[in-house]
């Protein structure tokens, strides 16, 4: 994996199973064939592993790398993040956007407040919420969605959306 570019993590090893070198995994990816005989990961560090074979085992996915030769060995992986390079990711249609590319971007409203910076791309069942955090720590989720995001320039780190009293800009002083 080239160093300057975004690792994206597609699971997360939770725990050794059984005596030959499968671990449990957290899955963090949508694509169903990331996990199939053949792919490739990298460890933190850089190393790499190869799926030798997986299968779903109750609420969790099952995976034996070709690497792992033991339980041992296996318990020494528990709680390592498994990653691929972003380059890797397949291209989204138009409108939609890899977490990792949206954090990091200025959210700025209709009228030039800014929020500030998405620091989290929260997954929902209904649409993403994307976490801005302003230089004061004052937190605004923006719910991704089309009445309420205007454009997303990937290119200028900016997310324009919106003014929506009570949850882009400030309510409306109550009457006297």
């Amino acid at each position: 994996m080239e160093p300057d570019e975004p690792a994206i993590v597609v699971g997360v090893i939770t725990k050794a199973h059984g005596s030959r070198g499968e671990v449990a995994v957290e899955v963090r990816s949508d694509n169903p064939d990331r996990f199939a005989p053949g792919s490739t990961m990298f460890l933190p560090g850089g190393a790499s592993v190869t799926v030798e074979r997986s299968h779903v085992h109750g609420a969790r996915l099952l995976v034996k790398f070709r690497e792992v030769a033991g339980r041992s060995q296996a318990e020494t992986l528990r709680g390592r993040s498994l990653s691929v390079p972003a380059s890797w990711l397949p291209e989204l249609p138009d409108g939609e956007f890899w977490p990792f590319q949206l954090e990091g971007c200025e959210v700025v409203t209709s009228s030039g407040r800014s929020l500030g910076h998405v620091t989290e791309v929260v997954p929902n069942p209904a649409n993403d919420l994307w976490l801005a955090r302003d230089d004061d720590g004052t937190e605004t989720l923006v719910p991704a969605i089309r009445d309420v995001v205007v454009r997303v320039d990937l290119g200028a780190k900016r997310i324009e959306v919106r003014d929506v009293p009570g949850l882009t800009a400030p309510e409306d002083p109550p009457a006297r």
